[in-house]
């Protein structure tokens, strides 16, 4: 069918409805605690939406069903890993968050081991996440160039400018809540999306479920041991809690979610209701690929496609009615700028808290706000600057990853590795009082670079990266406190 003005108009409202929506909910803003955390006044419902957002992004929207087309639901193997790690995460690293009027993740850091491990963590962070949401940032841009036909260059550039003008503007609170609005319109997308679809294939749904279960694609479960299979029971399960424990533990993007509820209840509350709002949201993509897989079967493309990530998007533009391709373009506009606004926002964040207070607050006061300016407006104003700047570093990352393989994957992969380190480093100064800041960063680094090698040179899948990395630092850490007592 293609895509029509209606379409246009559609997306086109979407975009500059939530830009407007994002700098009238900036009005008022006076310092960094409100820019960063709303005040620390969330609602937890809305925290567990803006979880649920943030970490689906437009690599779910066009990855899972392009995963389950390719192959089958054994990805849900990983979701039920996520949910274990959740309610790790809820009752053995969240009351940490919780002492104290702390901002950022890795505060926590600064008290038990010091600066530089403080300052290496965010590191480690601002790295993972401007990578991995670079990766998303170009997913979503692949969308825009396959359904307008403009150069990928120019979608990414689009999606990034307007998603920077609201959450420069709009801070956290736009992003809490343009993250639950943009929940609302993916999932009612998909919805749409699913039911469309189900209505091209011949014999509904009872011909699908037969066809699918006889072919092998509705299979959930694999109890084979393999290392370097992402997709068995045993990776999805420990691979998957662990990645949870780590990117919703230690991430600050996660992390400064709990502290804008206010209160460690009403976190713990938020992100557990997320694990069963992930499990649901994946399902419905995942089928919705098994789907796809049954429709392009019985009515096959004239071309073959280059990428299975360009599968549902093809799907929309080619079999939906007008009016209804545009709505489903939006939601997956909506997937991906919740997660560019959510990474923005905690990677300035942590830039400020980690890195500009402790280092370069008088160079950079000096240089970007005038001398007149009070403390908190000027911190203020240079959050907003960070803002900026973090848009360009994912864009300039996005335009990248177009040769890096398959979206999904990709991005997972990139915060696999890193995350590790943190995670060990979290564990180390959880469970132990005599590993120091140089054990602590001499097992941080060492978990880096196994997992760097092991994905370098070792067929594991990786979602043993994060066990592998945590794993490391924590047994290095332990020994090297060892070493100094022996020694001392």
């Amino acid at each position: 069918m293609g895509f029509t003005t209606l379409d246009y108009a559609v997306v086109l409202l979407y975009l500059v409805g939530t830009a407007l929506f994002g700098i009238f909910l900036g009005r008022g803003q006076k310092n960094i605690n409100d820019y960063f955390l709303a005040g620390r006044a969330v609602p937890w419902w809305m925290i567990c939406f803006s979880i649920v957002a943030t970490e689906t992004s437009t690599l779910t929207f066009i990855g899972a069903p392009a995963l389950s087309y390719a192959g089958n639901l054994t990805f849900l193997q990983v979701v039920f890993g996520y949910i274990i790690g959740r309610v790790l995460v809820s009752f053995l690293l969240l009351p940490a968050y919780f002492r104290g009027q702390i901002q950022t993740a890795y505060q926590v850091l600064l008290s038990r081991f010091g600066n530089r491990v403080r300052s290496f963590s965010a590191l480690l962070f601002l790295i993972t996440r401007s990578l991995a949401d670079g990766v998303r940032l170009f997913s979503t841009g692949l969308v825009l160039s396959v359904v307008t036909g403009i150069p990928d260059t120019w979608a990414v550039l689009l999606i990034g400018s307007i998603t920077a003008l609201y959450t420069f503007y709009g801070g956290f609170l736009a992003v809490i809540w343009n993250d639950v609005i943009q929940l609302g319109i993916y999932l009612a997308g998909a919805a749409i999306a699913f039911h469309l679809l189900l209505g091209k294939l011949p014999g509904g749904w009872s011909d699908f479920l037969l066809w699918a279960e006889t072919s092998s694609k509705l299979r959930i479960l694999d109890f084979s041991f393999s290392l370097s299979s992402p997709y068995t029971f045993w990776s999805g399960l420990i691979g998957g809690a662990f990645l949870t424990l780590a990117t919703h533990g230690t991430d600050q993007m996660m992390v400064q979610r709990y502290l804008a509820s206010g209160s460690l209840r009403r976190s713990q509350m938020a992100l557990i209701a997320s694990g069963v709002v992930v499990l649901l949201q994946f399902s419905l993509f995942l089928i919705i690929g098994v789907m796809l897989y049954r429709f392009y079967q019985l009515f096959p493309l004239e071309n073959a496609l280059e990428q299975t990530d360009r599968i549902f998007p093809t799907f929309i533009v080619q079999e939906m009615p007008p009016g209804i391709s545009g709505l489903i373009i939006a939601a997956i506009f909506a997937a991906a700028m919740s997660t560019l606004s959510s990474s923005l926002n905690s990677l300035a964040s942590s830039s400020i808290h980690d890195l500009y207070k402790p280092y370069l607050r008088k160079g950079l006061s000096a240089q970007l706000v005038p001398d007149d300016d009070s403390n908190a407006s000027r911190e203020l104003k240079i959050s907003r600057i960070l803002t900026l700047a973090w848009c360009g570093v994912l864009i300039a990352i996005s335009l990248l990853a177009r040769n890096w393989g398959s979206v999904l994957e990709v991005g997972l992969t990139i915060t696999s590795i890193t995350i590790g380190s943190v995670l060990g480093i979290f564990a180390l100064g959880a469970w132990s009082t005599r590993v120091r800041q140089t054990g602590g960063l001499i097992g941080m680094l060492s978990g880096l670079v196994v997992v760097v090698a092991v994905h370098s040179s070792v067929s594991v899948a990786w979602p043993w990266y994060v066990l592998i990395g945590s794993a490391v630092t924590f047994v290095v850490g332990m020994l090297s406190a060892t070493f100094r007592r022996a020694g001392s």
